[in-house]
This record gives structure tokens, sequence and C-alpha cells, in this order.
């Protein structure tokens, strides 16, 4: 099977946690829109626009895998989880699996309205004050409560994978929430990376295995910027 990734060619966002897995298992994928001179975009554009699709995709990411059409983040990689071998073989650990990513999808939201609290349609700047008030509740309230939940999770699993005995693409996506974060809110994260242990070195062996070593040196991975989930303002890195 060859898979075809549709998502934004110049922003890590949602479609890096599929972008993680396919690279761990080493699939056969093309990552459509990445195709020059805007090709890829637009194919991406006409199957969302598609008027006679019975099944139409919300917006990006979505998968295409021969015929079949998966769109939503959590839902590619329960989809994905069992056929690249980064998902539990039974039922109630496919479940669990996908709870936990569900539950990473809540902290994505909660992680992009740090700088975006009011309308995403507004610049940064025209919510200054808003973003502000976000970022310290955020860091305050919500950030101990879902990476606190994770450690966790981890930690009562063993503390080496947070599903089963293997790694899982939950692993993977906590690599990458703890990877934005740094890049996101560096002063904020080191200060608050002590609570939070097994997370860190879970983020320290993903970062190792061979294949996502690769990829995070190659130019397949698109570096983080001020676009997209994670961004950098000093002022709210306090």
């Amino acid at each position: 099977m060859r898979y075809q990734l549709y998502y934004w060619p110049d922003i890590q966002g949602r479609g890096e946690f599929v972008r993680l897995a396919l690279e761990e298992a080493g699939a056969d994928y093309v990552d459509v829109a990445r195709r020059p001179r805007g090709r890829g975009v637009a194919a991406m554009m006409k199957l969302i626009s598609a008027r006679r699709a019975a099944r139409p995709p919300y917006a990006p990411p979505f998968l295409k895998a021969g015929k079949l059409v998966v769109a939503q983040t959590a839902l590619i990689l329960f989809y994905l989880g069992p056929r690249l071998k980064l998902a539990p073989s039974d039922e109630a650990g496919r479940l669990w699996a996908h709870q936990l990513q569900l539950t990473v999808s809540d902290l994505v939201v909660e992680i992009h309205d740090t700088h975006h609290p009011i309308s995403g349609w507004l610049y940064f700047e025209e919510q200054r004050p808003a973003a502000r008030r976000r970022t310290k509740d955020f860091w305050r309230y919500r950030v101990p409560k879902f990476l606190g939940y994770f450690e966790r999770v981890l930690q009562r699993n063993g503390g080496k994978y947070l599903v089963g005995r293997r790694l899982s693409y939950v692993d993977l996506s906590l690599f990458q929430i703890v990877e934005g974060l740094r890049y996101a809110f560096p002063r904020r994260m080191k200060r608050f990376e002590k609570k939070i242990p097994g997370l860190v070195a879970l983020h320290g062996r993903v970062a190792k295995r061979p294949r996502i070593a690769a990829y995070l040196a190659s130019k397949r991975r698109i570096p983080f910027s001020q676009w997209g989930i994670y961004r950098y303002f000093r002022e709210l890195d306090g």
C-alpha cells in the first residue's frame, strides 16, 4: 500500500503526528501537497471541495489509502496503527491508544489557543492581552493537568511506553508535544520538565530511534515556524 498524505506543505501542524507514524514504520507514502509548483495543494483542495464526493473530508490532514479516504488526525492514526504495527493487537488496547490520542488532540487545541485565544482570523498583535492571559492560565492549570495525566499513564505502564510493551503512535505524538512546547515556550518548558521526567525520557528515546532520527535530520521534516500550532512569542514565554 502506498499512502497519500494530504496536509499543508509549509507547516508541521496536525499532519506531523501522521508523518511521524509513517516515518517510524518506514511506510511507502507521498506528502501530496509538497509536490512542486503547487500541484499538490491544488489536488488537496480539489478533494475537499468535490461536490459529488459521498464522504468529503472537512479539512486536512486526511489520508488516502487506495479508494479509502480517512480524515481527522486521531482517526487516521487509529486506522494506520494496526497496519503499521504501531498499535496493540487487541481491541481494548487499540481503543485505549485511540482514547489517549483524542486527549492529545484536545491538548493541541489548547496549545494553539495560547497565541490565538480569540480568533484564528486575527493576527497575534490584535489579541495580545488575551493571549498573555490565556498563556498564563494554560501553564498554571492546563499543562500540569494534561502532561501530568500522560506522565501518570506512562509510569503506570512501566515507564517506557504509554500503551502496551512496545512503541505506539501515542508515544510518537507525545514526542511531538514535548518538541513543540520546547520550541514555543523554551523557558517555561525548561522549568516544567522536572515534573515530567518520564515524558522527557520518552522524548529522548523516540528522538534516537533510527528512522525518526533520520527523518528529523532530513528535509522531509518541516522546521518549526511562526505558523501552525507552535509559535514562539517572547512575551508569552515568561
